[in-house]
C-alpha cells in the first residue's frame, strides 16, 4: 500500500513538472512574439526609436528660377533640417497644378504656388494650408506677342491662338483680362502648354500670343523675339508658400525652420545678385544677364498674408466661379495660417 502511494505521488509530481514546463514554454513563446525577450527587446526598441526619429521632408521647387535652388546649392536647408533629425528629398515642378496632385498622394510637404493652383486646390478641399505670402503678383503675368505682330491690345486677342498653362496663375490672368473688356475664354483659342514647350511654340510661330512669366518675358523681349501688350487695370496674383496640412500638424518646427531658411535665401539673393544669377544660369537655360535683370525687378519678400492678398483671391475666385472654372468658392480665411511666418519676427 505504501509503495502504491509513493508511485502515485511520483506520478503526480511528474505531471506537475511537465505542466510547468509547458506553461513556461508557452509564456516564452508569447514573450518572444511580443518582442519582449530580455536579450533582444532593448536593441529592438533602440532600433525602432532610431528609425522613428528620422523624418523625410519632401520639398518641391516651382518654376525655372526658385530661391530653393540657392538654398539647396548652399546646403542651408539640408543642414538646418539635419540638426532637427530630418532629411530633404527635392523635386521640381514647372507649374502649380501638378503640385496639387502630388499633395494628395503625400509626395510633397512644402512648396509654393501661384493663385491659380491655390484657388483650385482650396476649392476642391485638397490637404494644404497657406503658410506665407511671397508677393502680391501685381506684375507677375504678362501678355507677349511676336515682335512683328499686328496685335496691340487685349481686344486684338479675340479669335487668336494663345499659349497658356491651364490652371496656373497665367490662366487665371487671361480669364480676368478678357472679362475686363467683355470677352471670355470662348472668344480665344487656348493651347495648354508648359513654359518650355510654350517657348518653343512661340518662337516657331505657332502662337499668336503667350501669357507667361519672367524670365521668359525678359528673355524673349531682349532677344527681340517678342513685344509686351499693355493691359489696363491692376490684376493681383498673390504667390503663396504652402504646407501639406498633415505635415504642418506633425512637424510645426520644421515648417518654421523652412521659412527661416527661405527668408535667409531671399536676403542673400538680394545682396548677391551676380552670384545668384550665375547659380541660376547653371541650373536653367537662361543667360545670367537675363536672370539678373529679372532679380533686380523682383519684389518678392516673405510675409504674413495681407488683407489685400486675401481680397485679391476672393475677387479672382468670384470671376472663376462665374466662368465655370470653379464649382464652388474656396474658404481662404480657414486655409491661411500665419502663425509660422509670424515666428520669424
Amino acid at each position: 500500500m505504501g509503495d502504491e502511494k509513493m508511485k502515485h505521488r511520483s506520478s503526480n509530481k511528474s505531471k506537475m513538472v511537465t505542466l510547468v514546463t509547458v506553461l513556461l514554454m508557452v509564456l516564452t513563446a508569447c514573450s518572444n512574439e511580443n518582442g519582449a525577450s530580455p536579450s533582444t527587446s532593448g536593441s529592438a526598441e533602440a532600433a525602432a526609436g532610431s528609425k522613428s526619429a528620422e523624418v523625410t521632408v519632401h520639398i518641391a521647387r516651382l518654376g525655372g528660377i526658385s530661391p530653393l535652388m540657392i538654398a539647396e546649392e548652399k546646403g542651408w536647408i539640408d543642414e538646418a533640417f539635419a540638426e532637427k533629425g530630418a532629411k530633404v528629398e527635392w523635386s521640381n515642378f514647372t507649374s502649380g497644378p501638378p503640385i496639387l496632385e502630388a499633395l494628395v498622394s503625400n509626395r510633397i510637404d512644402l512648396s509654393s504656388m501661384g493663385d491659380g493652383a491655390v484657388i483650385t486646390g482650396l476649392a476642391n478641399q485638397l490637404p494644404f494650408e497657406i503658410i506665407g505670402l511671397l508677393g502680391d503678383g501685381k506684375d507677375l503675368n504678362t501678355v507677349i506677342v511676336p515682335v512683328n505682330s499686328a496685335i496691340s491690345s487685349v481686344a486684338d486677342l479675340k479669335g487668336k491662338t494663345i499659349g497658356v498653362a491651364k490652371g496656373t496663375t497665367s490662366h487665371v490672368y487671361l480669364i480676368k483680362i478678357l472679362q475686363s473688356i467683355g470677352l471670355s475664354q470662348d472668344d480665344v483659342k487656348q493651347i495648354n502648354l508648359q513654359a518650355d514647350d510654350a517657348l518653343a511654340a512661340f518662337e516657331t510661330g505657332q502662337l499668336d500670343a503667350w501669357i507667361t512669366l519672367d524670365p521668359y518675358v525678359t528673355l524673349s523681349v531682349e532677344q527681340k523675339k517678342a513685344k509686351i501688350i499693355e493691359v489696363e487695370g491692376e490684376f493681383l496674383a498673390p504667390l503663396s508658400m504652402i504646407a501639406r496640412t498633415g505635415f504642418a500638424k506633425e512637424h510645426p518646427e520644421l515648417v518654421t525652420e523652412y521659412l527661416k531658411v527661405y527668408q535667409k535665401t531671399l536676403d542673400w539673393q538680394r545682396d548677391n545678385l551676380d552670384e545668384a544669377a550665375a547659380l541660376y544660369e547653371k541650373h536653367s537655360k537662361m543667360p545670367a544677364s537675363v536672370i539678373k535683370t529679372v532679380l533686380e525687378r523682383s519684389a518678392n519678400q516673405l510675409s504674413a498674408y495681407t488683407p489685400e492678398a486675401l481680397q485679391a483671391h476672393e475677387a479672382s475666385s468670384e470671376i472663376l466661379l462665374n466662368n465655370k472654372f470653379l464649382k464652388k468658392k474656396p474658404d481662404f480665411a480657414k486655409a491661411i495660417n500665419n502663425t509660422f511666418v509670424e515666428k520669424l519676427n
